[in-house]
């Protein structure tokens, strides 16, 4: 059985930890227990790091950068060796793809209309929190 190998987008890694229940906290739970492969590039690591630290209060910051600690170290890191640029309608999102398409993923995503047309361009799968929760379901019954 091949495993899910997943880029999570900036949003669902936030709303994933930020709040509780949901499918994006769900993925949360999922990525610490190693239930997929997760692609990681240097930006994105980045970028998950400089988006929590500015947007939570330094004591809500402290508690969630050990869990960011746990989900990178479980996280496989992709050089980006291409690039796609410009792609998305929102050049922010540019490094996602990259990653997307250096590690052969999909990307889970809450902003699916900005990736939707360079997954249609470039051929990688789109989906929401909720759908790879579902996609994550379907692999467990595989191996049930």
């Amino acid at each position: 059985m091949i495993r899910l190998r997943c880029v999570v987008d900036t949003n669902v890694l936030f709303e994933g930890l930020t709040q509780k229940g949901g499918a994006s906290g769900r993925l949360v739970e999922a990525w610490l227990a190693g239930l997929f492969d997760a692609y990681v590039s240097d930006a994105l690591a980045y970028e998950y790091a400089d988006v929590l630290s500015r947007k939570l209060s330094p004591i809500r910051w402290e508690r969630v950068q050990h869990v960011l600690g746990a989900l990178l170290d479980s996280a496989h890191f992709v050089a980006i060796r291409y690039t796609w640029r410009p792609i998305s309608p929102d050049p922010k999102d540019d490094h996602v793809i990259d990653c997307v398409m250096n590690a052969g993923a999909i990307v889970i995503t809450s902003n699916l209309k900005d990736f939707e047309l360079a997954g249609r361009s470039l051929g990688f799968q789109v989906v929401s929190p909720t759908q790879a929760v579902l996609l994550l379901m379907g692999q467990d019954e595989e191996n049930g």
